[in-house]
């Protein structure tokens, strides 16, 4: 197996043994907040689910900015073997048909998981969360046998 191949195993692993990222954000005068969040990605981990309340730093400041930036990481590791995701990205909250489907992808792990699904009152409406969605225009991962830090990684 190739580096590259081994890496992108490697960051895979990371997405799906992990239930919390850190979103970076930043509100209109650019000064930046991070916020973890329990998340669900895609089967192509080109998107990334959470729920959040509307009043909450990260999601005022998604309003006004969508760019965001993500990483996932294992805290479980020896220090400097590092493994992590990094994630550039736009977030949205979702609505109409997005949020359908989105509902579809969160809940679809929540059994295994212990976390109960969620329903379309849940996140819209007078209710205080929404779902949103990060859509991944690239992917990096750790390499702690290399002196790239970052390295892109295709999912």
């Amino acid at each position: 197996m190739d580096r590259t191949a081994e890496l992108t195993t490697v960051a895979k692993d990371v997405v799906d043994t992990n239930l919390y990222m850190t979103l970076g954000t930043a509100d209109e005068s650019g000064t930046p907040w991070v916020s973890p969040v329990y998340y669900v990605a895609s089967d192509t981990y080109g998107e990334f689910y959470w729920a959040s309340k509307t009043d909450t730093a990260h999601s005022r400041n998604l309003a006004v900015r969508s760019g965001l930036s993500i990483v996932i990481f294992d805290s479980r590791v020896p220090v400097y073997q590092g493994r992590a995701v990094f994630l550039k990205a736009v977030g949205e909250e979702l609505s109409g048909d997005d949020l359908t489907a989105g509902i579809e992808v969160y809940n679809g792990p929540s059994a295994s998981r212990g976390v109960p699904p969620l329903d379309r009152e849940d996140v819209e409406g007078a209710a205080i969360y929404r779902l949103y969605r990060a859509t991944v225009s690239e992917h990096f991962t750790l390499d702690p046998a290399g002196h790239d830090l970052r390295v892109p990684v295709t999912f």
